[in-house]
């Protein structure tokens, strides 16, 4: 499926009979599935191919790594204590696995209230740095939540969000990506 600015987008959810259809798969098929995208999906010419994956190590990170030319690997977190543990987990399988983790970013990081010119940190103070260090990467940029980017995905107009802070997160992630391909 293309996007509205033409980005192919593929998504199990985009095969499903009905959108509330559960997805009640274990490891074997997600895997099948997982492998069946990158052979037999008809991409076409792609400049990136950026899969996107639920936190942790299980089936699917594993899956993706054994079986796609990985370049490299973005580990986004959430300012929650807890997150720390995962993203551990995530740097660690990534170096086993021997792919370059190219930078963090923080989603959620906080809130930001124009009207009083004020951030409010909804989710615990920032980690950034702190993940940054443990990834031993650098941090590509802190997320606010925004309303805003919520009601653009619900719209289906996500690609028309313009915002100075997602604006400077993709120079990062162009930058990290053109240090690859060099």
């Amino acid at each position: 499926m293309l996007s509205r600015s033409g980005i192919a987008v593929m998504s199990i959810n985009l095969l499903l009979p009905s959108e509330d259809e559960a997805v009640i798969w274990r490891g074997p098929l997600i895997g099948k599935m997982i492998k069946q995208f990158g052979e037999e999906v008809l991409w076409g010419k792609l400049d990136y191919l950026i899969i996107d994956l639920p936190p942790g190590t299980a089936d699917a990170p594993l899956t993706v790594m054994q079986s796609f030319p990985i370049s490299g690997v973005i580990i986004v977190f959430t300012p929650q204590g807890l997150v720390e543990m995962v993203v551990k987990k995530a740097v660690n399988m990534a170096k086993k696995m021997e792919k370059p983790i190219l930078g963090v970013v923080g989603n959620m990081a906080y809130l930001y209230i124009p009207e009083i010119d004020k951030r409010i940190e909804l989710f615990g103070k920032s980690r950034a740095r702190e993940m940054s260090r443990i990834a031993s990467a650098p941090l590509l940029g802190q997320l606010p939540v925004d309303p805003e980017l919520a009601r653009l995905c619900d719209e289906g107009s996500i690609e028309s969000y313009d915002n100075d802070i997602m604006n400077a997160l993709g120079e990062s992630l162009l930058k990290v990506i053109s240090s690859i391909k060099n």
